[in-house]
């Protein structure tokens, strides 16, 4: 009686680029650093330790239309029981990239409510206060 061979090369899935389309935009999370806007001194300072510095954060006194339009985003949910957790989420938030985190639940209870449509729609509004920038080339590792 044999006994069978065992092979000792695993099967791999062939890596293929994700196809790219030239209207989609990578929404990234905004930076923690913030640029400081008090003397130039300051602000040149910045500019050339900062590792990315047009991607800094936004100051603080913009955190008040970005809470505007998640509300106006969310206004509608009634149907759906866990609006309220999120509408308090959109309250407490402290800072552009806690927004950022909370783009997934709107984008769900938006879906869930109405459609995928209509939440892709809301979130392409969203995400206009985040930076963003284009997508890798299907060319070019990971």
């Amino acid at each position: 009686m044999s006994t069978p061979t065992l092979s000792l090369r695993r099967w791999r899935r062939p890596v293929m680029a994700a196809p790219t389309s030239s209207l989609r935009q990578e929404v990234c999370p905004p930076s923690l650093c913030q640029a400081p806007e008090s003397s130039w001194w300051q602000r040149a300072l910045f500019w050339l330790l900062a590792p990315a510095p047009q991607d800094a954060a936004p100051p603080p006194t913009r955190l008040g239309a970005v809470r505007e339009d998640f509300h106006t985003s969310v206004a509608d949910l009634t149907i759906v029981p866990d609006a309220g957790d999120l509408v308090r989420r959109i309250e407490l938030a402290r800072s552009l990239r806690e927004f950022w985190h909370l783009r997934a639940e709107v984008y769900r209870l938006v879906a869930v409510q109405h459609s995928q449509f209509e939440a892709e729609a809301r979130l392409a509004g969203l995400n206009r206060h985040f930076p963003t920038r284009s997508p890798r080339s299907g060319f070019a590792p990971l």
